[in-house]
């Protein structure tokens, strides 16, 4: 165990962190939803604050991307030392202030270590290409960072979905502005800051400034500001990318899903059903890749169903930071609230609850809902809450309409016993992820990860992924003397 605390009493005292820890004017309370008891208190950044902050960060950066890339890689590494140091300690708070089982908050801990090493290589790879060019001439195109970056985070994975944009956006040499989550901003923000704190990261280079609409919508519009990466629901996304174009900012959107788990009528119910599961129920429903639509073979619906069900009225539902529980309790009252309504109006519209449908506080039952049809609520909504929508098809022609029947397009799954002819399936689907016989909910750090159309704006972050997203292209042509032009 570590000798001390990665968070101290001043981190959760309503301070903001600029490159320093300072006091806060306005102040928010962090509750844990199992209980609802304080946590802590943070600091709420405000629209003047964002751009003061930005400012400063412009004015930091130019050196920090001048800094030697050795160093930048060992500032990365320190983070990610840090991280493992803390693990525990950095899981707790995503079980207390997220919600999350014990094991999603351990997983989300090693994604987010993995993530810093894996941008921590980047500083050493090559950043560019020479071009062809007539004799005489070199003609070079190289990788320069955008500048300041403005990361808007979510609150379901608060911690990994901050870093996978904050790691490697420092990495090639921006600074960046975190604006998490104020639900989620100790596990997606403070803990962030203080991991860059302990690493060496120079002061300035790196902002956590919780904050409402309004923040967010100053770090849009401020100049400072060259790019946004933005993760969270589709509606808030048209709000970000609309005001970042405006501005001219490189924008990245990682939206909502309404992802289908698809079974053909050969797969191992089994696994199948242990698949759906996963890609149903984990961290509640609260994912962007969870399956918001479980399309099963009309041959094999009915024991499926019936083992789903089965399945999902066995899983413990309860506080994770004092029980050994499969789910958590959902974020807040108005998302367990939307949950609730989506399921009732499915029932009024033809639909079979075949079990859960009831919430007891911010706990929420597992629920299959059968019968479900195109134009059905639970069909079209996205609904971030444990609910399997079940949906029957009698063809592989018609289990594509199904799935492609959304404005989403973001992670599908096939599961069968012959993988060519999911994969032929596959290949008919709009979406950015893709799983064979696996689960929806899947990342694996070096992959690029991104949707299409409600999904996000086309756009992917993560691996190979990194270079195109949070830097730019600059051509540059050297010649041993200026031509003489003939004008």
């Amino acid at each position: 165990m570590p000798e001390t605390h990665l968070l101290q009493p001043m981190h959760l005292e309503g301070c903001i962190y600029d490159g320093g820890w300072r006091p806060s004017q306005t102040l928010r309370d962090v509750c844990e939803p199992a209980t609802g008891r304080k946590l802590a208190c943070i600091g709420m950044a405000s629209p003047s604050e964002i751009g003061q902050v930005a400012a400063r960060a412009r004015s930091t950066q130019p050196d920090w991307a001048a800094t030697g890339y050795e160093r930048r890689a060992e500032i990365l590494r320190a983070a990610a030392r840090a991280a493992e140091t803390h693990a525990d300690e950095i899981a707790d708070w995503l079980v207390r202030e997220a919600g999350s089982i014990r094991a999603k908050a351990q997983f989300e801990v090693s994604l987010t270590i993995k993530a810093l090493y894996e941008a921590a290589s980047m500083p050493s790879q090559a950043v560019g290409q020479v071009l062809p060019s007539q004799p005489g001439r070199i003609s070079i195109a190289r990788r320069r960072p955008i500048g300041v970056i403005g990361v808007i985070s979510p609150f379901n994975f608060p911690l990994y979905l901050a870093m996978r944009a904050v790691a490697p956006a420092l990495a090639v040499g921006n600074a960046v502005v975190l604006k998490p989550d104020p639900r989620t901003a100790i596990s997606g923000g403070q803990v962030i800051a203080r991991l860059f704190e302990e690493a060496g990261l120079p002061a300035g280079c790196l902002a956590v400034l919780p904050g409402d609409g309004a923040a967010g919508a100053a770090l849009c519009e401020d100049k400072h500001i060259g790019m946004i990466q933005f993760t969270g629901s589709t509606g808030a996304g048209r709000k970000v990318g609309e005001a970042a174009s405006r501005n001219l900012k490189k924008v990245s959107l990682e939206l909502g899903g309404k992802n289908s788990f698809v079974v053909l009528e050969d797969a191992d119910l089994d696994l199948a059903v242990k698949n759906a599961v996963w890609s149903v129920y984990l961290h509640q429903g609260q994912i962007c890749m969870s399956a918001g639509r479980v399309l099963v073979h009309s041959a094999i619906a009915e024991e499926f169903t019936r083992r789903l069900s089965a399945h999902a009225r066995a899983l413990p539902v309860g506080d994770p930071a004092s029980e050994q529980v499969a789910l958590g309790p959902i974020i807040n009252q108005a998302q367990v609230d939307h949950a609730l309504k989506t399921v009732s109006a499915a029932v009024e519209a033809g639909a079979t609850l075949e079990t859960g449908g009831n919430s007891n506080g911010l706990f929420f039952e597992p629920t299959v809902l059968t019968g479900v049809k195109p134009g059905n609520p639970a069909f079209e909504e996205e609904i971030f809450g444990p609910v399997a929508v079940v949906t029957t098809f009698d063809s592989d022609e018609e289990a594509a309409e199904l799935v492609n029947a959304t404005d989403y397009g973001l992670s599908a799954a096939i599961v069968s016993r012959s993988v060519g002819r999911a994969m032929a399936l596959g290949e008919k689907l709009r979406v950015g992820l893709l799983h064979i016989n696996d689960a929806t909910v899947n990342d694996d750090v070096v992959n690029p990860f991104g949707g299409v159309g409600a999904s996000g704006n086309g756009t992917s972050i993560g691996g190979p992924a990194n270079w195109e997203e949070f830097t730019q292209w600059q051509w540059v042509t050297v010649k041993a003397e200026a031509p003489a032009y003939p004008l």
